[in-house]
């Protein structure tokens, strides 16, 4: 009976065994939502795909997963291809992914979103990083495909407006799954080879598919990182991609990129003409003032009659040289009077009248306190006399001249009452020069 038993391993490789020799759960088309979404640190992703009335669960290795245009996200309708298996540690089916897409909105359109959104968050877009394009710069590289009719546009452009610049231009792929590196590797080389003052990258139009490689991370890392400036020029107008963002400049086209690049001779030699026609008439304002003021000058009186006028300013000399002298004597004998007055002051506050006055001071202080000491020391010697007459009253031994004794028990106690002894108790009497032990012979008690 025992061998009729299954172990839970063996039915579960059975089972395996049968889902993966399904040849229509080798590769299942499948639509869902996705929750429970989990990007494992080795690069897996793990996910529920479920509707209304079922779910399944699904792995998509990093293998597979490393090409996805989007991020997955819970909530995420995708369109999905894949395999059923069983995972035996669990003993349940899932979903092993191949490909996956969004549902009701394109892959690219949506990592294109995606990344705009997460290099907003991150400031490439911002004014304050954007570099300034030189107006005439001297060497202009050209990151494109050389094959292209966008590199031929660029250097035609570039040539007929503005032939002294020199160009180099960088081949790159444009399209492609290399592409996007070809683009990185091209304009980090540039900015190492410092010899750029402008680089230009871009492309012709084309498909959204086509223009991909300037919609990838590692371009946008490039381009925000260059410290040459770059003008973006992919495809044609209405065509924007994220280099077009982090750009410092973005072209319509290629063509309008070399028109930004550079400008044109035409305007140049028109603008040359402007400031010469401009300069020439200022030059012409300016003689022309020079000749008046001149002529002015040529025929002032100074000129005409200068014997007349030395003799007028010698004259004005004299006054001048007068008035100083006046000046100068009456400054002498106001800065002596201020002088005087200084003196008459500081000797006024000499410091030996201010000396003499404080010791003066002194004396009169210390005569004043010797009389008001003297004062308080006689008046202070009475009061002491005074309260030791009262003493010498108060003066229990005064009293015990005048034949009065101090009675005490053999404790040391004062004998204030009769009832405080009583028949044969010994007691002590005091005497002003001696003291004299007693014994009691009667107590007799007499009323108050």
């Amino acid at each position: 009976m025992e061998n009729k038993y299954l172990t839970v391993e063996a039915l579960t490789k059975y089972l395996k065994r049968k889902i993966d020799t399904d040849v229509h759960l080798r590769n299942v088309w499948l639509k869902g939502e996705i929750s429970n979404f989990k990007h494992h640190s080795r690069g897996h992703m793990y996910m529920t795909i479920k509707d209304n009335h079922a779910k399944i669960q699904a792995v998509m290795f990093a293998g597979n997963n490393r090409g996805l245009k989007f991020t997955p996200e819970n909530g995420m309708n995708v369109l999905i291809r894949g395999e059923i298996s069983v995972y035996e540690a669990y003993g349940q089916y899932q979903l092993y992914i191949t490909q996956m897409e969004p549902d009701g909105i394109g892959a690219l359109y949506l990592a294109f979103e995606q990344l705009k959104d997460k290099l907003h968050k991150k400031g490439y877009f911002d004014s304050i990083h954007k570099q300034h394009i030189s107006p005439f710069p001297k060497h202009i590289g050209v990151i494109t495909s050389p094959t292209g009719a966008a590199v031929r546009d660029i250097i035609t452009t570039i040539k007929r407006r503005y032939p002294i610049v020199t160009l180099t231009v960088i081949p790159v792929l444009v399209q492609g799954p290399h592409a996007a590196v070809s683009i990185k590797e091209a304009i980090e080389r540039a900015n190492e080879m410092d010899m750029f003052d402008t680089l230009i990258v871009g492309r012709g139009g084309g498909s959204i598919e086509e223009l991909w490689s300037f919609n990838e991370e590692i371009v946008a890392e490039a381009i925000f990182h260059s410290k040459v400036p770059i003008i973006s020029a992919v495809g044609h107008e209405t065509d924007i991609t994220i280099s077009d963002y982090v750009a410092d400049l973005r072209a319509p086209t290629p063509t309008g990129a070399a028109e930004l690049a550079v400008l044109s001779q035409v305007e140049l030699k028109e603008k040359l003409l402007f400031l010469k026609q401009s300069l020439k008439r200022e030059l012409t304002r300016d003689v022309n003032n020079h000749k008046s003021h001149l002529s002015r000058l040529v025929n002032s009186y100074a000129f005409k009659y200068p014997e007349q006028l030395l003799k007028q300013k010698e004259i004005e000399l004299d006054s001048y040289v007068e008035n100083l002298e006046k000046a100068f004597i009456n400054n002498h004998d106001r800065k002596d009077k201020e002088m005087i007055n200084l003196y008459k002051r500081f000797s006024a506050q000499h410091p030996k009248k201010h000396i003499a006055l404080a010791v003066k001071q002194v004396k009169e202080n210390q005569k004043n306190l010797k009389v008001y000491m003297s004062k308080v020391l006689e008046r202070k010697s009475i009061q002491l006399a005074n309260e030791m007459d009262k003493l010498t009253l108060l003066n229990p031994l005064e009293i015990m001249k005048r034949g009065f004794a101090l009675p005490y028990t053999l404790n040391g106690d004062i004998i204030k009452s009769a009832k405080q002894i009583k028949k044969e108790d010994k007691i002590s009497l005091q005497l002003t020069d001696g003291k004299v032990n007693c014994q009691v012979l009667e107590v007799e008690e007499e009323g108050n």
